[in-house]
């Protein structure tokens, strides 16, 4: 069901043969990152946080990480994470698969700065086996209603 969300969402955007589907897991940054055959941080992961009664996703670079301050600045609360069980109601794809396309309503989608030092990004399709290659315009047109954010910190 999510895959299919996601594959909705994509076609919307004329992006649905972005999708590539594999046969071992592409649950966590590393593993996404060893299938796909790129370096970690174009693995575009999908962070979910209760603001409010919403839920703000934010999609980052594979290696970076929400700084707190910053998040608190931008959304006025604490950055807390969704549960799994919380991810998987609320946004209707669960830890793995956490993708900004064909999210349920309720769901705000952030693109976070830390993806404008790539050209292409590979971002979840609703699945923990599943990745769409897309350039930041295709990654915008497929997040129609997405804002940027300056939300995260890169490694040092």
């Amino acid at each position: 069901m999510s895959l299919e969300r996601a594959r909705e969402a994509l076609a919307a955007a004329n992006l649905a043969d972005r999708i590539m589907e594999f046969d071992q897991s592409s649950a966590t940054v590393e593993l996404a990152a060893a299938v796909v055959g790129c370096e970690p941080a174009r693995i575009a992961k999908t962070l979910s946080f209760g603001v409010g009664d919403r839920v703000a996703l934010v999609v980052c670079a594979g290696d970076a990480r929400i700084d707190n301050p910053k998040f608190k600045g931008q959304f006025h609360t604490k950055a807390k994470m969704l549960s799994a069980s919380g991810a998987q109601e609320r946004i209707g794809h669960g830890v793995g698969g956490v993708c900004p396309f064909g999210a349920k309503e309720g769901c705000d989608i952030y693109l976070d700065e830390s993806l404008k030092r790539f050209d292409v990004v590979y971002p979840a399709a609703g699945t923990s086996n599943t990745a769409v290659r897309l350039t930041l315009p295709e990654l915008e047109r497929a997040c129609p209603t997405a804002a940027w954010v300056d939300v995260c910190k890169l490694p040092a």
